[in-house]
């Protein structure tokens, strides 16, 4: 079984950025627009190195969730099909997907991005290929605009691969931030795809392998 994170590392695409898209396309685009501009001095001091970045795009992240506020479980599916389709889709690492599909085993995605939004890309992805990414909650089948358990990213999204993996061996995992690592350090052979400052030193510390995508 191979486990891979998305963003960074299978594409080059960003879900805030599909899901930007999608409210303009769809007559939201002050309401997103509202909602960016209250969180941009924060992106820029992270950017800049203020403050934990990772944290500022967990928070970022639950925020554009509550954008999607009251929308069905089917509407929900079709925002997730149409980031992945006009966003992560089309800016997609195709050598890093060509060398998983080759590989001829299960694939898992592992990401913080949206459960519809990795279901979606999973499809296309095609083979089988199984998505744990956030979940949104439901009730009554309408989305409250809240995630379940928090944005699965560093720590969380590697505890809930080993929950799915249940024992079973992983041989190849592939991610390209520092945060990856928990999720890498599972498998027999870690990969860093693109690796950012972090990632690339502790992968060259331990030897595993680098792969710069086309």
């Amino acid at each position: 079984m191979i486990a891979a994170d998305v963003e960074g590392t299978l594409t080059v695409g960003e879900t805030w950025k599909g899901m930007a898209a999608w409210m303009r396309a769809y007559g939201r685009a002050a309401q997103y627009q509202g909602f960016f501009n209250r969180n941009l001095p924060g992106a820029i001091l992270a950017r800049l190195g203020f403050g934990n970045k990772r944290e500022f795009q967990n928070r970022f992240m639950e925020g554009a969730a509550g954008l999607l506020a009251g929308l069905s479980e089917a509407e929900l599916k079709a925002v997730g099909v149409w980031v992945a389709k006009n966003e992560l889709w089309p800016k997609r690492r195709q050598n890093v997907i060509a060398e998983l599909l080759g590989r001829g085993e299960p694939i898992v995605l592992c990401s913080a991005t949206f459960q519809p939004v990795l279901e979606a890309f999973a499809t296309l992805l095609g083979a089988g290929t199984v998505a744990l990414g956030t979940p949104l909650e439901l009730r009554n089948g309408v989305f409250t605009g809240r995630v379940v358990g928090g944005i699965r990213s560093g720590p969380s999204k590697a505890s809930q691969l080993r929950e799915y993996l249940d024992g079973q061996r992983l041989s190849a995992a592939y991610g390209d931030t520092l945060p990856d690592h928990y999720m890498l350090e599972l498998a027999q052979n870690p990969v860093a795809v693109h690796p950012d400052p972090g990632l690339l030193r502790l992968a060259r510390a331990k030897g595993w392998r680098i792969l710069v995508s086309s």
